[in-house]
């Protein structure tokens, strides 16, 4: 079975201890398919005051993450990997990375070894891009106080991927899978205050649930992420189905 190791890197490790001892993230360590390291910058930090920040060159508002606090973490990280024979895959969560999404999840979650650097501040000396970080990822084209939230969504999304964590079914079913949003999902009871669970889904057919929940999803894609339609290559059913749906919204 994969192991897969994460490292992350951060100046405020109190920030994992709530997300990481519950739910899934919990399970999956348990169940071994994950092990989670997390190590405060400001160990690495080689005066007596731990500073891991400075002004930066050239003037400007803000402090700049030092280069000689990360470089030494992850010197430190991937030195105790090249003694198990592993060779981890440095990742800085940053908005100017590239945006995760479910083909960038799946893709880490074959690896074996992950160190994610969390940035802060106006964000990380340049040389730690050029010559640490193997890749820069952002969770979406926004600005949060640092790295830590997207650190905890990336090893999140990694984690439920891995063998028995949950069901692989579970997972083949899930929106942007497939490229399309997930079908609408009911359960008991069957009227609730007389919003009622649609009759297919009681028919037992299961051809014809198939084929509604198809329908759904590709309605939700188009009424909510059109953009997702735009980059696939449709199967000549879903292009029928598409051509329903807007028959539908058009009212005929």
């Amino acid at each position: 079975m994969l192991i897969v190791r994460i490292d992350i890197l951060t100046i405020f490790p109190g920030m994992f201890s709530g997300p990481f001892s519950e739910s899934i993230l919990m399970r999956a360590q348990e169940s071994g398919a994950l092990q989670i390291e997390v190590h405060n910058i400001r160990d690495f930090a080689l005066d007596k005051h731990k500073t891991t920040d400075d002004y930066p060159f050239g003037g400007g508002p803000g402090m700049v993450m030092k280069p000689e606090p990360v470089f030494l973490a992850v010197e430190h990280v991937k030195e105790l990997a090249r003694q198990r024979g592993v060779q981890p895959w440095v990742i800085l969560m940053c908005p100017q990375g590239r945006r995760l999404d479910q083909a960038l999840v799946e893709r880490l979650a074959k690896l074996e070894h992950i160190i994610i650097i969390c940035g802060h501040y106006e964000g990380v000396d340049e040389r730690i891009r050029q010559y640490l970080v193997d890749e820069e990822i952002s969770i979406g084209d926004y600005i949060l106080t640092g790295g830590e939230l997207p650190a905890m969504v990336l090893t999140d999304a990694v984690a439920r991927l891995l063998p028995g964590v949950i069901s692989e079914e579970s997972t083949l079913q899930e929106s942007f899978r497939d490229g399309f949003l997930e079908y609408p999902q009911y359960t008991r009871p069957q009227d609730f205050r007389g919003m009622k669970v649609p009759e297919v889904l009681l028919s037992g057919d299961h051809e014809k649930v198939r084929l509604w929940r198809r329908k759904e999803s590709l309605r939700r894609t188009l009424m909510r992420r059109p953009d997702l339609l735009e980059s696939r290559d449709l199967s000549p059913g879903d292009l029928a189905l598409l051509k329903e749906i807007e028959r539908e919204m058009l009212g005929g």
